[in-house]
């Protein structure tokens, strides 16, 4: 993640994560073995804003616990193909809505006791 590419605020209550131009692969015919890959950038932005419904999700037997809020999360994205001359963009990030999002704190593994 590039310096500054996740900004979380103050109260931990919203985060916004934005990457621009990060290259990744297009491999439209996985997962056949040998699938042939072409290079293709990628670039997102999601927002994260807290509600005030508190959650927490625990799981002893795992050593796995979340608290914090369900929250309300947003996305832009775009693609692009340059091999294949080809290009895609979202909606803009106003328009997104996901039906499920949290923001806080996660706890697993040997921390799970400690903390």
């Amino acid at each position: 993640m590039p310096p500054g590419g996740l900004q979380i605020s103050s109260d931990g209550r919203s985060a916004v994560l934005t990457i621009q131009s990060l290259a990744v692969i297009d491999q439209p015919k996985w997962p056949q073995l040998h699938a042939p890959t072409t290079p293709a950038t990628m670039s997102f932005k999601v927002v994260w804003k807290a509600t005030d419904e508190k959650v927490q999700y625990e799981d002893p037997s795992r050593h796995y616990r979340f608290t914090g809020f369900r929250a309300m999360a947003q996305m832009e994205a775009s693609v692009e193909v340059p091999a294949a001359e080809f290009a895609w963009k979202s909606d803009p990030l106003e328009t997104s809505k996901a039906n499920f999002a949290v923001i806080g704190e996660e706890v697993n593994g040997r921390y799970y006791d400690t903390a």
